[in-house]
């Protein structure tokens, strides 16, 4: 990579995000369309067309099944990715649950809430930051900014839309815009203390302390009283908490910043499990959204889909760091992307030994380092070795398919996996494609 990276803006038309609806486990099934190629410009001369002849005959193939598709926007593709990972999640806790006989169902109604709000809580800080990041890069007035905030508010509405599935239209609206105020005063802090405003920092923590008892008592009103407003504002005080330090460090340009916004994150996974709790008994769900079960598939949900947006980070960091790949920022976040291996494949090891464990990490590993590969060649303009690294992303679906097919005794069939994983490369492939285009200055 460059050395140098800059902000640029995005050179294709902007789309709405895909919104996430707690009705529909496979939430990243929808394939987002590849962005058209641009016509061929029309050569007069013999010697330009077997220039171009020759160059066809030439250019590298990438297998089919790992083919990036996006939009041109890095956000809203970010976000499509990330959606995936729940599905991957719901069908490898499902082979898990049976194989080991784990208590409890992946796939009951409580389940299904407690996963998707799971997702949509932890996206929520991500997309913040994501967005925080944007600002303090590229300005708070920019067309890159102004993206960010809409996959972040897709974010805000899909939360609603949850929360209306089981309360009603009415609680709907109310949730949203008391959701979509207080994120206007997360923005505020970060302005804040970017531009070192003190006074208009405490008044921004100020509006969030009072939009925590607010929201309080809006989840003790729709669950009936099964989510008491004191520890339902308790959690999102810890949540503005994270979230502020996050920032703290984002505007600091500290490399401490990706470990705080993972802190942030994990945090809210576990106020979904309390809220899910609630409202599943609010509204007389089936099933425990805290059954093994249920937990192993949120936590699942949880790693996976931060895996895609601590990736899309460091991406996002090696193209907007001087330095790029060999920056100290990129080193840090490639070091809280790695922590999220580490977790995951501590994961395969509870379920499946320790030995197993370590083969997960080792296999987990060389799949990301394909990803640098793949986006160090794309900000390079070098075909070749782009095509390389998704010729090697699609070795490793069949590798990482027979893995989980022998660790789970066959409940989780080899091509089934590796057909997900296809998912997993194209928009993430996709992704970082759109990142190059808006981040990298050609």
């Amino acid at each position: 990579m460059s050395t140098t990276r800059m902000l640029r803006r995005p050179t294709a038309t902007l789309t709405a995000a895909i919104a996430l609806t707690l009705g529909l486990a496979a939430c990243g099934s929808s394939e987002p369309e590849a962005a058209p190629a641009a016509a061929p410009t029309q050569e007069t001369t013999t010697g330009a067309t077997e220039d171009m002849t020759e160059e066809m005959t030439t250019a590298p193939e990438v297998p089919a099944t790992v083919m990036p598709m996006g939009t041109g926007d890095p956000f809203a593709d970010a976000r499509t990715a990330a959606q995936h990972m729940p599905e991957t999640a719901a069908t490898l806790a499902a082979g898990f649950a049976a194989a080991l006989e784990i208590p409890g169902e992946t796939d009951s109604a409580a389940a299904d809430l407690r996963a998707g709000l799971t997702a949509l809580l932890q996206e929520h800080v991500y997309l913040a930051g994501i967005g925080v990041a944007t600002a303090y890069t590229a300005g708070a007035d920019s067309p890159e900014f102004e993206a960010a905030a809409a996959t972040l508010d897709a974010n805000s509405v899909a939360l609603a839309d949850a929360v209306g599935s089981l309360a009603g239209d009415e609680q709907r609206e109310a949730f949203l815009a008391l959701w979509r105020e207080h994120i206007g005063y997360f923005v505020d802090y970060a302005v804040a203390v970017k531009g070192g405003d003190d006074a208009a920092r405490d008044a921004a923590l100020a509006s969030l302390d009072g939009y925590t008892g607010q929201a309080g008592a809006f989840f003790e009103e729709v669950s009936g009283g099964a989510l008491p407003a004191a520890d339902v504002a308790m959690s999102l005080e810890m949540h503005v908490t994270t979230l502020t330090a996050a920032i703290d460090d984002l505007a600091a340009g500290s490399p401490e910043a990706y470990d705080s916004l993972q802190a942030a994150a994990a945090h809210v996974g576990e106020g979904a499990a309390v809220i899910a709790g609630g409202l599943a008994s609010a509204a007389g769900l089936e099933g425990d959204p805290n059954d093994d079960a249920a937990t192993l598939r949120a936590q699942l949900t949880a790693g996976l889909q931060e895996h895609v947006y601590l990736a899309g980070l460091a991406v996002f960091t090696a193209y907007t760091s001087d330095g790029g790949t060999d920056s100290g920022a990129f080193e840090a976040a490639a070091a809280t992307l790695d922590a999220n291996s580490v977790a995951l494949s501590e994961a395969v090891g509870s379920l499946a030994g320790a030995e197993q464990g370590e083969a997960f990490l080792a296999l987990w590993r060389e799949h990301i380092g394909y990803f640098v590969d793949y986006a160090g060649a794309v900000a390079a303009g070098d075909d070749e070795a782009a095509a390389a690294a998704l010729t090697e992303l699609d070795g490793y679906r069949g590798e990482a398919g027979a893995f989980f097919e022998e660790i789970s005794g066959g409940e989780l069939p080899a091509d089934a996996v590796a057909e997900g994983l296809a998912m997993h490369v194209q928009t993430l492939g996709g992704a970082i494609d759109s990142l190059a285009g808006a981040l990298v200055d050609g």
